[in-house]
């Protein structure tokens, strides 16, 4: 394991490997699914109905509930690089308006969409600035980008929080609960690596992006936890 977590190539493989305590283990975490509708919300505007939506990165399904919560008519078109993961979000009860596909983000369903949800991807892929491009390419014009992720570069007290919260929660619940605690020091790592939201922001622009823009949660991931917002031009 590099310091800033896994290379790329051995990330869905270690989701595979935590797939079946991964809805227990986020479960435990105050806030997490609330702090996912927060960002669709934020996505989604109201009044839209019908919207087509990519969920890119989906997992289990978490970031597509929380989708569906906001947008119960939204077509979604989940998908994720974890076989094991997308296993689990398949095996959940949805409506004939979602479907999942097992690939990679590198490899997305043809657009457009009218918008685009990204939970805790985009620190896991190798070129993330293509990616954004990508995603910018699926969009129709005036569609949204949705960033939900840890950021802590920014801020000396947010770093503390998240390292003091993996040190002495995640990790060694990781460990106890499946036996392996790959997956949760490559959080640990990947997030201390991961760009400032202002870096973030810079590459949503410099990407094409029109409008960036950010807001953080409630709670403990106050200042952690990050919507960034951009519009495809």
């Amino acid at each position: 394991m590099k310091g800033n977590g896994l290379p790329r190539a051995e990330v869905p493989a270690a989701f595979d490997a935590g797939a079946a305590a991964y809805d227990r283990l986020v479960g435990l975490n105050p806030g997490y699914h609330r702090d996912l509708r927060l960002s669709a919300r934020r996505l989604v505007r109201p009044g839209h109905q019908g919207l087509r939506i990519l969920d890119a990165g989906c997992g289990t399904g978490a970031s597509t509930a929380a989708l569906l919560a906001i947008a119960p008519d939204a077509r979604v078109t989940a998908i994720d690089a974890s076989g094991a993961m997308l296993a689990r979000a398949r095996a959940k009860s949805w409506p004939s308006t979602v479907e999942f596909r097992h690939t990679p983000v590198e490899e997305p369903p043809a657009g457009p969409f009218d918008a685009v949800f990204a939970a805790y991807l985009l620190r896991n892929v190798d070129d993330p600035d293509s990616t954004l491009r990508a995603l910018r390419g699926l969009l129709r014009p005036g569609g949204q980008l949705a960033l939900h992720e840890y950021s802590v570069r920014d801020s000396r007290r947010a770093r503390w929080v998240w390292n003091a919260v993996c040190g002495a929660i995640v990790i060694p619940l990781g460990r106890v609960t499946t036996g392996d605690a790959t997956l949760y020091r490559h959080l640990r790592r990947s997030v201390v690596a991961f760009d400032g939201v202002t870096e973030l922001c810079a590459r949503l622009s410099a990407a094409g992006f029109t409008d960036v823009r950010t807001g953080t949660m409630p709670g403990w991931s106050r200042g952690i936890v990050h919507t960034v917002l951009g519009t495809a031009p």
